[in-house]
C-alpha cells in the first residue's frame, strides 16, 4: 500500500466553481427525450404535465443547474414551430440523425421550458444555424422572452403562455464544423456574427451568447473565432468524448471491455485537461480578462451500443468506469473555473454516459449519476489552493497519477473534498493536510462509492449494485487526515 500526499489551504481561494459545470444536456435522440423525460399525461407512468415523476425527482435530488436542449446536431435540422400549438397540428419528420425514426415534435418549446420550471434550473436553447434563418433564430428569441405587442408574443399566447419566459443561455449553432454545415471557421465567424446580432435582449432577460467552438483539438477553429468574434459572444463551446478504440469503427464496449482499455479510458478522460489548457491560451490572447466562458458542453464516455439496440439510438451501460471519468472531469473542471463556467455531460437518459436508464415503467441511477450527487457540494463554492502529491498507477505500458483530487468552501464555511482514485486492483492511503483552518477539532461526513469488478454497473434487476455507502476508513489527528482508498473509488468528505 503507498502513501499520497494532499496539502489544502483552506484559507486560500482561487476561483469561483460555477453550478452550471454540472449542467446537462438532452437531444432528441434515441429514447432521451420520449421515453426518458417525456411520456406525454396519458401515460400510465405517473407524470406531471407529461414529464415522468421518477425521472424528475432524481433529477430535483441532484440539482441539476441547467439543461442543453434541443441538440446536438438535431438542432441545426430542427425549426422550432414544428413543436408548437396543438398536438395535431405540430409536423411530423424523420429524424434523419439518430435512428431514422418518425419525430412528431410532442416535445417543443413549451414543454422544454415546462421541464426547466420544474427542475428550477436554466434553459439552454441551442439555435438552427446550419439549415434555418436569422428570422426563425430571432423570432424563436422574441417568442420566448418578449413582454409586449408582437407578433410572436401573441402567437405565445395563443398557444397558453401569456408571460415570456426567463431564456439566460442561447447557443448560435452547433457542430458547425460538422454536422451542422460542414463550414469553415472564417465562414462560420461571420454566421456567427450575423446571426448574434438579432438573438436581442427583451426588456430586463440578458442573453448569454454561445458561439459554436471547436472540435477537440481544431486550435486553429479557436484561433479563427476569437480573432473575429470575440467581442459579440460570451461563451465558446467545446466538445470531447472519452472513446476507448476507434470512433468511426470500434469505440469499445461499455461493459465487456479488456483490462488495457481501463487505464486507457480513464487516460482519454484526462485529456481534456490539455484540450482546455490549450484553447484557453488562445482564448487569453484576445480576452486576457477572460470575460468569454470555455463552454464544455458535450462531454463524457462514447461506446458501441448495447448488442441488439438500435445503433442510432446511443444507448449504452454505465460502470465505476464511467464513474471515474466524471470524477476526473469534474475535478480537471474545477481546476480551470476561471475559465470553464458551463459543462454538459452528454447525454441526460437513456444515451451516451447518461445519469438515468429507463426501460417502460422501470428507472435506475448510473453510477456516473451517484457522481453527480456526490460531488453537488461544489456547485457555487470557491476553489481552494492545494497540491497533490500522488503515486503513479501503470498498466500495459501506460501511467497516469492514481488518485485526482479537488477541494472547495461553500457558502457556509464547510470544505469539501473529493478523490477519485483509478487503480482498480490496489487501495492506498492518502494523508490529507488541511490549513488555514480556524477551528483546532474537526467533523467530517464522508461517502464512498467502489465496486468489486471493474465492469460492475447497476441493472434493472439489481440497479443498487454500484451505490454510495457511508466511508469511515479514515482516521483524523488534529488538523490532519488519513484516509485509505479502496481500489477504483470516489470519495467525497465533508470538513467542518
Amino acid at each position: 500500500m503507498s502513501t499520497n500526499h494532499l496539502i489544502i489551504n483552506g484559507d486560500q481561494t482561487l476561483s469561483h466553481i460555477d453550478r452550471q459545470i454540472y449542467g446537462h444536456f438532452s437531444e432528441h435522440l434515441g429514447r432521451c427525450i420520449y421515453e426518458g423525460l417525456w411520456v406525454g399525461e396519458d401515460s400510465p407512468i405517473e407524470n406531471t404535465k407529461g414529464i415522468r415523476n421518477d425521472v424528475l425527482e432524481a433529477l430535483k435530488e441532484i440539482k441539476v443547474p441547467g439543461l442543453r436542449w434541443p441538440g446536438g446536431c438535431f438542432a441545426d435540422e430542427y425549426h422550432w414551430k414544428d413543436g408548437i400549438g396543438p398536438n395535431e397540428n405540430r409536423k411530423r419528420m424523420i429524424n434523419t440523425h439518430w435512428g431514422g425514426v418518425v419525430e412528431n415534435n410532442h416535445f417543443g418549446t413549451h414543454e422544454f421550458m415546462q421541464l426547466c420550471e420544474l427542475l428550477d434550473c436554466e434553459p439552454i436553447i441551442c439555435g438552427n444555424v446550419g439549415s434555418g434563418t436569422v428570422q426563425e433564430m430571432s423570432e424563436w428569441v422574441e417568442y420566448m422572452t418578449f413582454e409586449g405587442i408582437s407578433p410572436m408574443a401573441e402567437l405565445r399566447a395563443e398557444n397558453g403562455r401569456e408571460n415570456p419566459w426567463k431564456l439566460k443561455y442561447f447557443g448560435v449553432g452547433n457542430e458547425n464544423w460538422g454536422c451542422g454545415g460542414n463550414m469553415r471557421p472564417e465562414y462560420y465567424a461571420d454566421l456567427y456574427r450575423r446571426f448574434q446580432t438579432y438573438v436581442r435582449n427583451y426588456g430586463d432577460n440578458k442573453v448569454f451568447k454561445i458561439a459554436c467552438g471547436p472540435n477537440v483539438d481544431d486550435y486553429r477553429w479557436t484561433e479563427v473565432l476569437m480573432r473575429e468574434a470575440h467581442q459579440f459572444m460570451d461563451g465558446l463551446s467545446l466538445h470531447y468524448y472519452t472513446i476507448p478504440g476507434e470512433f468511426w469503427t470500434q469505440k469499445g464496449s461499455a461493459t465487456a471491455f479488456p483490462e488495457n482499455e481501463w487505464i486507457t479510458t480513464l487516460k482519454k478522460a484526462q485529456r481534456i485537461d490539455e484540450l482546455i489548457t490549450r484553447h484557453s491560451a488562445i482564448m487569453d490572447q484576445y480576452d486576457p480578462q477572460k470575460r468569454v466562458s470555455l463552454i464544455v458542453d458535450e462531454w463524457g464516455t462514447w461506446y458501441d451500443v448495447e448488442p441488439g439496440t438500435n445503433p442510432g439510438f446511443l444507448y449504452q451501460q454505465n460502470t465505476i468506469r464511467d464513474a471515474l471519468v466524471a470524477a476526473l472531469s469534474f475535478n480537471i473542471f474545477h481546476d480551470h473555473s476561471d475559465r470553464v463556467r458551463m459543462a454538459n455531460i452528454a447525454q441526460m437518459v437513456n444515451v451516451l454516459q447518461s445519469v438515468i436508464l429507463t426501460e417502460g415503467e422501470k428507472m435506475l441511477l448510473t453510477p456516473t449519476y451517484h457522481v453527480f450527487n456526490m460531488y453537488k457540494v461544489h456547485q457555487d463554492a470557491q476553489l481552494l489552493q492545494f497540491n497533490l502529491d500522488s503515486e503513479t498507477f501503470e498498466s500495459d505500458g501506460l501511467s497516469m497519477k492514481a488518485v485526482s483530487a479537488t477541494a472547495s468552501r461553500d457558502a457556509a464555511g464547510k470544505i469539501n473534498i473529493s478523490l477519485a482514485h483509478v487503480n482498480p486492483a490496489q487501495s492506498t492511503t492518502v494523508t490529507i493536510d488541511l490549513r488555514g483552518l480556524v477551528q483546532d477539532s474537526l467533523t467530517i461526513t464522508a461517502t464512498e462509492l467502489t465496486a468489486d469488478v471493474m465492469d460492475a454497473h447497476n441493472t434493472f434487476d439489481t440497479p443498487d449494485r454500484v451505490a454510495p455507502t457511508a466511508y469511515m476508513n479514515y482516521t483524523v489527528n488534529g488538523t490532519e487526515l488519513t484516509l485509505t482508498l479502496s481500489p477504483m473509488s470516489v470519495t467525497a468528505l465533508t470538513v467542518e
